[in-house]
Order: structure tokens, then sequence, then C-alpha cells
């Protein structure tokens, strides 16, 4: 084994391909803390997410029985796969996470009220992980002033670039 084999053992890569993303949950949340997990899932639904085929709109995590379940999460048919050997669209899934991030979020959801929601499902080593927040619900006043700061922002980015020019 050469210098350079050894030094790839090990090697993580960091190269994601996003197949679905939740866009109003960074709208509708304030994401306080983000966390990569695995997914228990069948071939079609791996099959289905390559294709594109995954709503995350409603998805929600829970910890029930010291577990992690994703839930409301809508994984289509895949298209090649037989009606016996599909699977349930929108059935209850098992995330992968430690057992001690496990306590850690379940601890946080109940003393602080705060929820877990789905940002991202996507490929990463040929293996489907989603990242989950940790995220606290917005009112509609702090979407106001997200919306104004932004704004803000651009304007001010804007500015700068034209008198630069």
């Amino acid at each position: 084994m050469t210098q350079r084999d050894r030094s790839s053992i090990g090697a993580t890569s960091t190269e994601r391909t996003v197949v679905a993303s939740n866009r109003r949950a960074r709208r509708n949340y304030e994401v306080l803390d983000t966390f990569e997990c695995g997914m228990v899932l069948r071939g079609s639904e791996v099959k289905s997410l390559r294709a594109g085929g995954a709503q995350m709109g409603d998805a929600y995590a829970r910890v029930r029985d010291d577990e992690m379940w994703l839930m409301g999460l809508h994984i289509a048919p895949w298209i090649h796969a037989s009606p016996n050997m599909g699977h349930d669209v929108e059935r209850p899934r098992k995330l992968l996470m430690h057992r001690a991030e496990i306590n850690r979020l379940r601890a946080r959801t109940e003393q602080d009220r705060l929820q877990l929601i789905p940002l991202e499902i996507y490929f990463r080593d040929g293996r489907a992980k989603l990242e989950l927040a940790l995220a606290r619900g917005r009112r509609l006043y702090d979407k106001r002033q997200a919306i104004r700061k932004r704004e803000t922002d651009r304007e001010a980015r804007r500015a700068l670039r034209d008198r630069s020019a």
C-alpha cells in the first residue's frame, strides 16, 4: 500500500447530491442547530429519491420509544416497481442517530418547546442522509423583521457594488 493509498483511508467525501429541500422551513422557523442523520429506507424508496420523487412540505421528526422517527415525508412510488414490491408513500421512517444525540434532542424539545424540522435530503457516498434542524417557530412579526433585514442587506450590497463600479 502506498502513502497515497494510506492517506485516502478514512477520508470522508464532502460532496452532497441534494435530492429535496424544505424551502419553507427557514422562513417559518428560526434554525438553532442542525444535525445529520441517516434514514432507514426500502429499495424502491431509494430509487424514487434518486429520481427526485420526495416532498418535505409537512414533514417533522419525533422521538418515540428512544428512537427518532420522521413523519409526513412523502416519497412517491418508483415507477418501475411492481405494486406488490412498492412502499407506502407516507409511512414513518426511522432516523439513525447516536443515542446521546437523541436524548439531548428529546430534552430540548420537551423543555424549550422546540420542533425538529427536516431541511434537506441528500446523498453522500451513496447513502441517503437527512439534515435535521432544531428550530423555534417564527411569529408573523418575526417573519416581517427577517424580510426587512434581508432587503436592507441586499440594498446595502447593491449600493456598495454600484459605488465601486
